[in-house]
C-alpha cells in the first residue's frame, strides 16, 4: 500500500490543530467537556499522521537529517524528553512555591482551610455542596472532595477563596 500525501498531510494538520488547541487549554486549565480525554485518545491519530507524513516524503525528510542545524534541533527535544523520565519537580522540595501552597490546601481538611478563608468550616462545607461537591463532612480534605481532576480543584478553591 503506497501512502498518499493527499490524506496523510491533511491527517497530520488536522491532528495538529486538534493537539494544540486542546493542549493549549490543558496548560492554562481552560479545558472544558472532554478536551483532555480528546487530546489523550486522538494524539494517536497525530502519530499516526505524522508518520504517514514521514513516509511519504521521506526523501526530503532524510535530507533534514542531513543538516547539522536540524540535527541540532532534534537532539534538543531527543534530550527534553530523556530527561523527563528521570527529573521529578517534587524532588527536594522542589516545584513551584504557589503550586506547593495549593497542594498543602488541597490535602487539608476544611478545618484547617476555614482560618484562610476567613469563614467556618461549616460555611465552607455548604458552599462546596451548593456548588455541587459531594462534600460531607468538614473533616475531609480538599482533594478528597474534588477528587484528581484539576480543573475540579480549581473550581473548590475559586468557591472557597471567592
Amino acid at each position: 500500500m503506497q501512502i498518499s500525501r493527499e490524506w496523510a498531510t491533511p491527517l497530520t494538520i488536522g491532528s495538529f490543530i486538534l493537539m494544540g488547541c486542546t493542549g493549549i487549554l490543558m496548560f492554562f486549565h481552560a479545558d472544558t467537556g472532554l478536551n483532555k480525554e480528546v487530546h489523550e485518545w486522538l494524539g494517536w491519530a497525530m502519530v499516526a499522521g505524522v508518520a504517514a507524513h514521514v513516509t511519504a516524503n521521506f526523501a526530503a525528510f532524510k535530507r533534514y537529517l542531513s543538516k547539522p542545524a536540524a540535527l541540532a534541533i532534534i537532539g534538543v527535544f531527543v534530550v527534553i524528553l530523556a530527561a523527563s523520565f528521570f527529573i521529578k519537580e517534587e524532588d527536594e522540595g522542589g516545584g513551584h512555591p504557589a503550586r506547593r501552597a495549593s497542594q498543602a490546601v488541597l490535602h487539608a481538611p476544611l478545618t484547617s482551610i476555614a482560618p484562610l478563608a476567613h469563614q467556618t468550616p461549616e460555611a465552607l462545607l455548604a458552599a462546596l455542596q451548593k456548588a455541587g461537591f459531594k462534600a460531607q463532612s468538614t473533616n475531609q480534605t480538599l482533594d478528597s472532595i474534588t477528587g484528581p481532576e484539576e480543573h475540579d480543584q480549581f473550581k473548590a478553591l475559586a468557591v472557597i477563596f471567592q
